[in-house]
């Protein structure tokens, strides 16, 4: 318990009262080095799974979730009507402490029939399930989504807000329960390539950034409660998946920081994330 009160205290300090406080924490490491790991090589989906609501796993419908030019695609030109045939494309291991990232862009029409508020919707769920878990006629995996939205062209859209497929989370030390919460992000219209990454500790606390700022952040992931508690069950690690909403995306880069080595020794993960986020990662159009 000590520890883990020393970490949650390094935490605060560091995540709560701003990053320069790391300083007077720990310096960092000149020789420590961080990589970004390709979670798409750029050639296939060989380390991905499929599951499409109404389909058994890894029955890519449609051919749905493909790799064109060195992109993932989630294209939808082989249907005739969206019918609710939600999907996502599950990375093959699960991750608990890590900076994952994004660079999409939304293109083309959405699908015959898909819902309103789909419209240059997709997300990249993060501590999700198990997709060996899923029913067939489950729509989304229970899991904390970084939604991705795109611009109509005259409205304010913000993206990497949060919905919350069969969970929910703590914001300002009050347990959020509403679907989905807008961040404070710009609004992209077009087609223009946007990034989005998002920090996971584990189930202590998740940021979301866009081109390099920060536009939210919540703590506590966590299962929707039962038997009438307040909170549910804490989130610790959990899948990784891109999703299929019925509008027409690409994704060209997916790439993670795997944190956990540092997740017992919160003075070097606080130094690592400092050196992570010192750097405004701004995607070329």
């Amino acid at each position: 318990m000590k520890k883990r009160g020393l970490f949650f205290s390094i935490l605060n300090i560091v995540f709560l009262s701003g990053l320069p406080m790391l300083l007077a924490l720990k310096s960092p490491d000149p020789k420590l080095k961080v990589k970004w790991e390709q979670l798409f090589n750029g050639k296939d989906l060989k380390d991905w799974t499929v599951k499409i609501r109404k389909h058994q796993l890894n029955e890519n419908f449609g051919n749905t979730f493909r790799v064109v030019d060195h992109k993932i695609q989630v294209n939808y030109d082989q249907y005739e009507k969206f019918d609710e045939q939600f999907g996502h494309l599950f990375y093959k291991k699960p991750f608990s402490y890590y900076l994952i990232g994004v660079e999409y862009r939304f293109t083309g029409n959405q699908v015959k029939d898909g819902p309103g508020w789909a419209y240059r919707n997709s997300g990249v769920m993060i501590h999700g399930q198990d997709p060996k878990t899923m029913g067939l006629d489950q729509d989304f995996p229970v899991s904390i989504e970084v939604q991705l939205l795109g611009g109509n062209g005259k409205d304010k859209r913000p993206t990497a807000n949060v919905c919350t497929p069969g969970t929910q989370y703590v914001l300002d030390n009050s347990v959020v329960k509403s679907h989905c919460l807008d961040s404070k992000s710009a609004t992209f219209h077009g087609d223009q390539w946007v990034r989005v990454e998002a920090l996971v500790l584990g189930d202590s606390l998740v940021v979301h950034y866009v081109n390099g700022e920060e536009v939210l952040r919540y703590q506590r992931p966590q299962l929707d409660p039962v038997g009438g508690a307040e909170e549910g069950a804490l989130l610790k690690s959990g899948t990784i998946s891109l999703q299929s909403e019925s509008h027409p995306v690409e994704f060209r880069k997916v790439e993670i920081v795997n944190l956990e080595k540092y997740a017992h020794d919160p003075q070097q993960l606080a130094a690592v994330i400092q050196q992570l986020t010192a750097e405004k990662r701004i995607p070329k159009q």
